[in-house]
């Protein structure tokens, strides 16, 4: 799919869609806009059903004011209107209210970015407008004064979030990335204090852990691969709707043979990742015109290291990340399903992944199927792509009733005598 071109209803009807399906917004709130080339303004209109929008819906502005469709624009086109007449780098703005990032504005905080390292690398520093009557002159001079900064994400006192970039999809990500920030900064409180990374871990991050592959041209396209690729992209999107990946963060990737392996790739939607878009990876070298995850090395060590291994994921979940953040194990002895699929989940340091990689080979055995790496993300493996997905899956699952069930009493896991009974009749020893 190429977004940039789409007409702008489309892509503000599209993109409006994710919101409110991700609950993002409500049915009446919230607003997006795009300024085309040749500055005309494509608005939502003013309380019309989020839900239901179609590109016949969308308002047009004309640089000298006039409106063309059959609904009046957002009550907020003041303030869409400033940040444009502001920021000349900027043709989106996306408006919203996610109740994690609401909870912020209420208590007058914002959310620690620095919980993963990613998150300020998609939305940069984050401003804070204070609070004025939704549709006023004031409001509007409030959020430019922040974007005036230079910054792309603003959270209104008591009311919401703002998020602009030179194109709808990529506000998008700014705004679905820093609600999974916040989300995961409001979990992880239930078991403890999040550590934030340091700049020094950050730069770290930032420079290490990019292999530059050499690249090859495939001669031909397996049937087989053909049917990988079909069957990582239906993954990715179940991923992606099941909230275990966001639209810039969380990798598949699976084994062609002894010498080659399927990865996602870096920087393409995971919403709508198409199967030419997966990644080859084959003798050490990459599959021309295309920039496979970061993680490729990483991928590749622990292939070459695990002949019984055939397929790996990473990702980021909030549930799983607020163990992963505050540095908390997660005990997979809730249930014995969870204990199954995943025996013991082992720990690392933040950085050991880009710093160290054939660390987490080296850790990841038949008892431990899948390694966290604190302030980062998940690393799952399987000897299938459902098996792995399951496991990712079922990670989360855990997580999430592990911190749900601290909210209502004392946790009692499976007895060790209970596991030396599961081992036995599952065969696990």
């Amino acid at each position: 799919m190429n977004f940039n071109l789409m007409h702008p209803a489309e892509q503000i009807v599209l993109i409006l869609s994710r919101v409110y399906r991700k609950g993002l917004t409500t049915t009446s709130g919230g607003n997006l806009s795009i300024k085309d080339s040749e500055g005309v303004i494509w608005i939502t209109p003013s309380g019309i059903d989020k839900g239901a929008l179609t590109a016949a819906d969308i308002c047009k502005v004309l640089p000298d004011g006039t409106v063309i469709g059959k609904y009046k624009p957002s009550v907020e086109l003041p303030f869409h209107k400033l940040v444009y007449e502001t920021r000349s780098d900027v043709s989106a703005v996306l408006h919203a209210h996610p109740p994690t990032l609401v909870s912020y504005s209420l208590v007058r905080k914002i959310p620690d970015i620095n919980v993963i390292p990613t998150v300020s690398q998609v939305c940069g520093k984050v401003g804070v407008a204070k609070y004025e009557i939704p549709g006023s002159d004031a409001l509007a001079n409030r959020i430019v004064d922040e974007i005036k900064k230079g910054l792309n994400a603003v959270i209104m006192e008591n009311h919401g979030v703002i998020t602009c970039a030179d194109n709808l999809l990529e506000a998008f990500k700014r705004l679905e990335t820093l609600d999974f920030a916040a989300s995961i900064g409001i979990t992880a409180s239930i078991l403890g204090k999040p550590a934030t990374l340091t700049e020094k871990q950050l730069q770290i991050y930032s420079e290490t852990g990019r292999k530059a592959f050499e690249e090859f041209i495939p001669s031909d396209y397996s049937s087989d691969e053909r049917r990988l690729r079909e069957e990582m992209c239906a993954l990715i999107h179940r991923s992606y709707d099941q909230g275990l990946f966001t639209s810039t963060q969380g990798t598949f990737s699976a084994r062609l043979n002894k010498h080659s392996f399927l990865i996602t790739p870096y920087g393409v939607d995971r919403k709508h990742v198409e199967p030419e878009d997966i990644v080859r990876i084959e003798y050490n070298r990459c599959e021309a015109g295309k920039t496979p995850s970061r993680s490729a090395e990483l991928h590749k060590l622990i292939y070459d290291g695990h002949p019984e291994i055939n397929a790996i994921t990473v990702a980021q979940p909030k549930h799983i990340m607020a163990f992963g953040a505050t540095h908390t194990p997660i005990d997979s002895r809730t249930i014995p399903e969870s204990y199954i699929a995943m025996r013991d989940i082992a720990v690392v340091p933040f950085g050991t992944n880009v710093i160290n990689p054939e660390k987490i080979s080296s850790v990841i055995s038949a008892r431990s199927p899948m390694v966290l790496v604190e302030n980062d993300s998940v690393i799952g493996t399987g000897n299938t792509l459902i098996n792995a997905f399951d496991r990712l899956e079922v990670a989360e699952f855990t997580a999430d009733t592990i911190i749900h069930a601290k909210m209502i009493g004392d946790i009692v896991m499976i007895s060790d005598k209970e596991v030396a009974d599961i081992n036995k009749a599952f065969h696990l020893d």
